[in-house]
């Protein structure tokens, strides 16, 4: 059974694109039945170009990738989810989304805080240099979710291993 994981950030513009392409991305390459998808609670309407950027410097596919509402999770024929990961950085006061699912939903939800690099100094080059050490961040934590026994785990145990993640 596939394990659904939804990446969301208020925007749907940078991290939680970053995050949907590299675990969409490490999950193909590593044959896991995982897929990812991302939303976010007041979507901007628009994908940062420079998070397409850092996907495509590295092979991750982003063609469909669209800002969009995390509404269409949570209503019937929605993919059922196992994990619900916030990516915005708490640290720097910004309000992250509080996810509460639709029917029947209960996924492990955790939060994994990243820096928004949208707003990094040093015009484009800074930005890129930014997207991309963010891009690095994210796939480190998402290649660790990947060696999870995903299949095997409980709740618990899930919600404890993504916590640990989250630290790292």
């Amino acid at each position: 059974m596939t394990t659904h994981v939804l990446i969301l950030c208020t925007h749907n513009s940078a991290r939680s694109v970053l995050s949907e392409g590299m675990l969409n991305h490490l999950a193909g390459k590593l044959g896991k039945d995982v897929r990812a998808h991302s939303a976010g609670s007041a979507p901007s309407g628009r994908i940062n170009p420079f998070a397409i950027e850092a996907l495509k410097n590295v092979g991750v596919e982003t063609a469909g990738y669209r800002s969009k509402s995390w509404d269409e999770f949570t209503s019937d024929g929605a993919p059922p989810l196992s994990i619900v990961i916030t990516v915005c950085d708490s640290a720097a006061a910004e309000t992250c989304p509080l996810f509460f699912g639709g029917p029947g939903a209960q996924p492990v939800k955790v939060h994994w805080g990243y820096p928004d690099p949208s707003n990094a100094e040093g015009g484009d080059e800074g930005k890129r240099r930014a997207f991309e050490l963010t891009r690095q961040a994210i796939g480190y934590r998402m290649l660790q979710l990947m060696a999870l026994p995903l299949e095997t785990m409980d709740r618990a145990a899930l919600q404890a291993a993504l916590v640990e993640i989250g630290r790292s």
